[in-house]
């Protein structure tokens, strides 16, 4: 089995899914009694699943050592946010480069919801996947 099957596999799967919705409250008026909750991204199972298993397939190939996705991002001259990620030339990017946007997004997701969102309908998401596909042995 290739090596990074675990998340290519995604592609067909996510080039068909809905990726999900903003939900926002339209129930509550802002008062203490109700106060109004933030707006958030519901995703699909397809995308909860992808992401459960970036994480998954990050603990079990330590040796690409994405727990320092900043840094080897840095390290292949991508600095800034998802926006400036997902306009990087990816043509000579090697497969931890790629595994490391990947994780960058899916990392920011905790700091601004809708991170994943954009960069799934922005197209990024599936366009790593599919260089890392090719990349693929």
């Amino acid at each position: 089995m290739s090596q990074f099957k675990m998340l290519t596999k995604y592609i067909p799967m996510l080039q068909e899914d809905h990726i999900g919705e903003w939900m926002i409250d339209q129930e509550n008026d802002g008062t203490a009694e109700h106060p109004i909750q933030m707006p958030f991204v519901k995703y699909s199972e397809t995308v909860r699943h992808f992401i459960e298993d970036v994480y998954n397939f990050a603990e079990q190939h330590q040796e690409l050592e994405l727990t320092r996705y900043r840094e080897i991002l840095k390290e292949n001259g991508i600095e800034g946010g998802p926006n400036d990620m997902e306009n990087v030339d990816i043509s000579s990017l090697n497969a931890q480069c790629m595994l490391a946007l990947i994780m960058g997004v899916v990392r920011a997701e905790r700091f601004c919801d809708g991170t994943i969102f954009n960069s799934f309908k922005s197209g990024a998401i599936l366009k790593w996947l599919e260089r890392l596909k090719n990349l693929d042995v």
